[in-house]
Order: structure tokens, then sequence, then C-alpha cells
């Protein structure tokens, strides 16, 4: 297998509005074992539909491609996070 850069280990997502299907072209390999796990686990929904030595092509449905906000945190909640995981790792110890 041919090493990429990191430019060159891209993905692209297309769909139109007449299609109710997105094609994924990917060449990133964690990009690809996730779809991967997805084409097992559901191949009903997502189709593995070409793939050479570097790069696969994927299908699912458009509405499964999702925008979503950033998620805000204070200062509060972040303190409040740190804690919980405090507790648990000196739990585990």
């Amino acid at each position: 297998m041919t090493n990429l850069t990191k430019y060159e280990m891209e993905t692209v997502v297309n769909y139109n509005a007449g299609e109710q299907t997105a094609t994924v072209y990917t060449r990133d390999k964690s990009v690809m074992r996730r779809l991967d796990q997805l084409v097992e686990n559901y191949p009903d929904t997502y189709k593995l539909l070409n793939q050479t030595d570097i790069d696969k092509t994927y299908s699912m449905p458009k509405s499964y491609v999702t925008y979503r906000k950033p998620r805000a945190v204070s200062d509060e909640q972040r303190e409040q996070a740190r804690q919980r995981m405090t507790k648990l790792n000196s739990a585990v110890d």
C-alpha cells in the first residue's frame, strides 16, 4: 500500500437535492475502518461501492450526514467532569 501524506488522506462527501443517497470517497484509513464497521453491521443502509489499494467509496442515506453546533461547556461543568474522572481513576488503582 502506498504511503500517503496527511494532505492526500482526504474524505469527500457528495450528495445533491435530487437523490436520497450520499457518496463518501475516502483515503483516510480511520474513516475507512469506521465505515467498514457500519457496512458490516448495517448492510441494508451502508454499502461499499468501490475500492482500490489506497481508497474506498461508500454509499449511505444522505439524511445520515449531519451538521452540529459546537458544544459549549462552562468552567463549572468542566471542573465537575474533571472531579468525576479523578474519582473514577482513583477507584481503579
